[in-house]
């Protein structure tokens, strides 16, 4: 699939993700798909015999079997007919929850956290609508939510990029709520699916309870956004420190070591307090920065967890044993 170019104009203001080839998107597509199908609560193929791509076992031919099925290796040696049996699949529907509020729109690094989610978007997005597999898109953070349903391949990306397009939030439209922001993803994910949490994490913790009830039925892979400046203050003067959601104004005399390192400890705490958060709903969790390559990071995120994800799956159990007691009754 080929992703369409963006039409937002790049400025130094709005630099944008940065280049995302789809030669890296391809080479991130398993990895992707062997992520999901570890964060589902179950498995994403169905305990059925199917016409999926996953093999579940070769047996011997009974009449009525479909001769394209039939092995002809296994024929050869076992010098009898044989056919490849496979794991069904069925088609996955896919959530993304992305903040859109005025605190993403911060950035002192290589870009704003803005542009990092757009980039995170468009790699989830590129496999999330492949495969007949839907994509649906939640924004929040705006003064009220936006919706995408559920949509594949290249309505599911065009939508998705669109989105992306809007201007974000402007600057004390109020406190976002993630919370509020899950339930309603809860509500709109029905079908066991993957969802993806693209924010910030910052503002009011009132989405503990929401993620672990979504995390009860879905994966979930929640991808924060962070600013280096965000955790440690520089040697400026004096600043007024202001929330962009609230509007809420601070002032700060920088030039203190003791306020510099005060607020390194409480901003280095706060972020603990969220990864174990996420660690206790059961998320996924992945941080990404707006100094460096974020697609490597996400990239080596993903891919780490591939050794982890070789292991028999359940599904294909079932599958055998399914077949087994057919044949016994048989």
């Amino acid at each position: 699939m080929r992703i369409p170019p963006s039409a937002v104009e790049r400025t130094p203001e709005r630099p944008g993700p940065g280049p995302v080839p789809p030669a890296v998107l391809r080479s991130l597509d398993l990895a992707v798909m062997k992520r999901i199908e570890s964060l589902m609560p179950g498995e994403h193929l169905t305990p059925q015999v199917g016409s999926g791509t996953e093999l579940a076992m070769i047996r011997p031919y009974f009449p009525g079997d479909d001769v394209r099925h039939i092995d002809w290796n296994a024929t050869a040696r076992l010098r009898e007919p044989h056919v490849r049996v496979h794991v069904g699949e069925r088609a996955l529907t896919s959530w993304l929850v992305l903040d859109v509020s005025a605190s993403m729109a911060f950035g002192t690094a290589d870009r704003r956290k803005a542009d990092v989610a757009e980039g995170v978007a468009l790699a989830v997005g590129h496999v999330a609508t492949r495969r007949g597999n839907r994509l649906g898109v939640l924004c929040f953070g705006a003064a009220s939510p936006r919706i995408l349903r559920p949509r594949q391949g290249r309505l599911g990306l065009l939508g998705l990029l669109a989105e992306l397009r809007r201007e974000g939030e402007p600057e004390g439209a109020g406190a976002t709520s993630l919370g509020a922001a899950l339930s309603g993803a809860a509500a709109l994910g029905r079908q066991r699916g993957l969802v993806v949490i693209v924010s910030d994490f910052r503002g009011e913790r009132d989405w503990e309870v929401p993620l672990r009830a979504l995390r009860a039925r879905h994966g979930v892979m929640a991808v924060e956004i962070v600013d280096p400046r965000e955790q440690q203050l520089v040697p400026a003067g004096d600043l007024w420190l202001v929330d962009p959601e609230t509007g809420r104004q601070v002032h700060v005399d920088t030039r203190k070591r003791r306020v510099r390192d005060r607020f390194a400890e409480a901003a280095a705490a706060e972020r603990a307090e969220v990864a174990a958060a996420l660690r206790r709903c059961g998320a996924d969790h992945v941080v990404l920065s707006t100094a460096g390559d974020w697609l490597r990071v996400f990239a080596g995120h993903l891919r780490r967890g591939e050794a982890a994800l070789r292991a028999g799956a359940p599904a294909r159990a079932a599958v055998r044993n399914r077949i087994q007691a057919a044949a016994e009754r048989s």
